[in-house]
């Protein structure tokens, strides 16, 4: 079975107290993502910790009910911080970080890097008998095997795969190219 993929830079996203802290507006709107409702914002944070920063760090949206940081490996090795592989929204334990806006600055344990994972609808999930968490295959030069990549189902999610940079890079591959689920 093919699917799409897309790649995903480290980004924030952000619960409106927090959003009112850093920017004290709403997010403004710069393109659509594929997932419905979800857009990149022309918003952008630093991050920061003892050791370093990340400036022009994407805010993307819409509003959610916390905030969330999801960086690389590769970034984490800059920032000086080990934070947890979790699903998105699994905060416990997460890393902490400060996220500076243009008027003003937070200090949040929500740093992750997340797990590979498949948006996928409820209908789509049911009608392809997938499991919660699946296998995919990539061809070309440096293709290979992903395993542990979890479905993240939702009423009306857009069929995709989602990878951060680091996996993306490794496999030299990009947003808009097809792999397959092997199982």
């Amino acid at each position: 079975m093919k699917i799409k993929v897309g790649v995903s830079n480290r980004h924030v996203h952000l619960k409106q107290s927090d959003l009112d802290i850093l920017f004290g507006c709403s997010l403004e709107k710069d393109f659509n993502l594929n997932q419905p409702n979800n857009f990149a914002s022309k918003n952008y944070v630093t991050i920061k910790t003892k050791k370093n920063q990340i400036d022009k760090v994407r805010v993307l949206g819409e509003i959610r009910s916390y905030t969330q940081v999801e960086i690389s490996k590769t970034d984490a090795y800059k920032l000086g911080i080990n934070p947890p592989i979790k699903n998105t929204g699994d905060l416990v334990g997460s890393g902490n970080v400060d996220i500076i806006g243009p008027i003003g600055q937070i200090n949040v344990d929500a740093c992750i890097i997340a797990n590979r994972h498949i948006h996928i609808s409820t209908e789509d999930k049911l009608k392809y008998n997938l499991p919660d968490k699946v296998r995919i295959k990539i061809n070309g030069s440096k293709g290979g095997i992903i395993d542990n990549v979890y479905l993240k189902e939702s009423p009306n999610a857009y069929f995709e795969l989602h990878l951060d940079t680091d996996d993306a890079n490794a496999f030299l591959i990009k947003s808009d190219d097809e792999v397959d689920i092997i199982d």
